[in-house]
């Protein structure tokens, strides 16, 4: 097989949430195997600052700045980007928060926030993506899935519900849409070093489970989603549809 199905030269991917964390490590990497990257955030201020660090890595970076729980947002957005000649042809539905709460004390408004944030917000992200794929006849979506796509934790009600979504998200959008030739799947991550996970990275108790339930006794980086968003988004992997690939150093394996 020739390593030429990895290159991603003359292809344009978006990719939610992608001014910090796995966002930003995806980004970087689609980028390395010659994606343009259309980088998106809400704080005006950090997308710049990670647009302006990978352009001058080398990367060629559009910023688009919308809220992906924002309908219109969203929509006004791919309309921007139609404007001015950019077609996705990859999509990283990356976007996306946490809330520990135990459901007791849980606020509906909480509750409907990841949801929209983590589930619906992926959903029409997808379709905005999928119309414009469709219509092109090709195009890639990579939803963000988690361990707790199939397995839940105490606290994170919301999260786990929404990733749950994801999961099956994902291979709807796989039913619907592989006729257009738009080849839809996620990637799980394992536990992973990023600011949404600093509280747990610093508790020593959490710490020690997350190694002691990882066969691979460590927690995940960033950059180690990358060869995986490469495979799913390149045309090595044309075939390959509906399916959540986990990346968490064999912990969903396991009991």
């Amino acid at each position: 097989m020739s390593l030429t199905l990895f290159d991603l030269s003359g292809k344009t991917a978006l990719i939610t949430g992608s001014s910090r964390g796995l966002g930003r490590a995806m980004a970087e990497g689609l980028a390395q195997a010659g994606a343009r990257i259309v980088l998106n955030g809400h704080n005006a201020e950090r997308l710049q600052s990670a647009a302006e660090e990978m352009a001058r890595a080398g990367a060629e970076v559009i910023v688009a700045r919308f809220d992906v729980a924002d309908e219109a947002a969203v929509v006004a957005a791919f309309e921007a980007l139609d404007a001015d000649g950019v077609a996705v042809d990859i999509l990283v539905n990356n976007a996306g928060i946490q809330f520990r709460r135990p459901m007791l004390d849980l606020e509906t408004a909480d509750w409907q926030r990841v949801i929209d944030i983590n589930l619906t917000a992926s959903f029409v992200v997808g379709r905005e993506a999928a119309k414009r794929m469709a219509a092109r006849g090709r195009g890639k979506i990579i939803n963000i899935a988690s361990l707790t796509s199939e397995l839940a934790r105490a606290t994170v009600a919301p999260y786990t519900v929404a990733k749950g979504g994801i999961k099956m998200l994902t291979k709807a959008m796989a039913a619907e849409w592989g006729e257009k030739n738009i080849q839809a799947n996620a990637i799980g991550p394992g536990y992973m070093v990023t600011d949404m996970n600093e509280a747990l990275l610093s508790n020593p108790d959490f710490d020690a489970w997350v190694k002691g339930r990882t066969p691979m006794r460590r927690w995940g980086l960033p950059e180690e989603l990358v060869g995986t968003a490469i495979y799913l988004a390149s045309d090595a992997s044309n075939y390959v549809s509906g399916q959540v690939i986990y990346v968490d150093g064999g912990m969903v394996s396991v009991l």
